[in-house]
């Protein structure tokens, strides 16, 4: 798992959702209430849940287009357990939960590496994302 997570309000727009995303160099932040898990929002969920219908992200909440009541698993949950739920519900993360709050992100990339930290997803997850090409747009 990856320790720590990044949240939003169910009310934050989809910009500062994705400025988050982009400052924190992460692809999904959870959806949170009271610190609680209401959803997982990714910037996939936003490419084509909110901008491909022209959606205005300014306006458009986070709990408008994540998806609502993630599949979670435990801090001390068998890796075996997360890769069963990821294969049951199609999903590549899954919130790591604690008594109800969030404490990580279990990705694919880290079930590649506790599985076999020699495949070729466990070293395309170690490695750097490429930053990017002339730097960051304004």
């Amino acid at each position: 798992m990856t320790p720590g997570v990044v949240t939003v309000r169910p009310d934050a727009s989809l910009v500062e959702a994705a400025q988050l995303m982009r400052a924190q160099d992460i692809g999904d932040v959870l959806v949170t209430t009271d610190h609680r898990v209401v959803g997982v929002l990714t910037d996939r969920d936003i490419t084509l849940r909110a901008v491909a219908d022209g959606a205005d992200p300014l306006t458009v909440s986070a709990q408008a287009v994540c998806t609502p009541n993630p599949v979670v698993v435990g801090p001390d949950d068998a890796v075996s357990a997360a890769v069963e739920l990821m294969r049951g519900h199609a999903v590549r993360r899954l919130p790591v939960v604690d008594n109800g709050r969030p404490v990580g992100m279990v990705s694919l990339g880290d079930v590649a590496l506790a599985q076999d930290a020699d495949s070729a997803l466990a070293d395309i997850s170690r490695a750097e994302p490429d930053s990017w090409p002339g730097g960051r747009p304004a």
